[in-house]
């Protein structure tokens, strides 16, 4: 008898905030699994400039198009929201070398405290490998157009942010 695969997988992140980087590995992992959980993490070391419910919002807004795509808030840790959602595989987007390795460790950690937990590494676009929430962040904070960087939802709100 051969093991039940799932195709039930975890794109987790704090998406502070999301980006179109993040919209493309999700949009083509919604191509290649049943279903996608975009796991927004509450991230309460980091210091966000979007609620978690906001984040989580966001994620929902500019998924709607994908049927198989959900967003949740989750804190503790990410381990345990997999064996929550009962998913086995994250996804993880690599942009640089050096997310390769921060990644790597991550994923010899998880599998430490998950052993069925596997890790499928997706790059994005080449337009957005240059591109971050951190960057994304910075831009707008300073006033310049983000547009390009992110969904409409979240540039309206990155400018409304910087406005108050």
């Amino acid at each position: 008898m051969t093991k039940q695969r799932l195709s039930r997988v975890i794109y987790p992140g704090t998406f502070d905030p999301l980006t179109n980087g993040h919209l493309d590995i999700i949009s083509r992992a919604a191509t290649m699994f049943d279903e996608v959980i975009i796991a927004v993490a509450a991230s309460p070391s980091k210091n966000t400039m979007f609620t978690l419910e906001e984040r989580v919002k966001f994620a929902r807004d500019v998924t709607r198009h994908l049927d198989n795509v959900s967003a949740k808030g989750f804190s503790g840790l990410m381990v345990e929201f997999a064996k929550t959602e009962k998913a086995n595989v994250l996804i993880r987007g690599l942009r640089t070398t050096t997310d390769f390795e921060y990644e790597f460790g991550l994923t010899n950690m998880y599998r430490r405290l998950m052993p069925d937990l596997e890790s499928v590494f997706l790059t994005p676009a080449e337009e957005y490998a240059f591109l971050s929430s951190t960057i994304v962040r910075e831009v707008a904070i300073h006033g310049g157009d983000v547009e390009q960087f992110v969904p409409p939802i979240v540039a309206k709100a990155l400018k409304l942010k910087k406005n108050v």
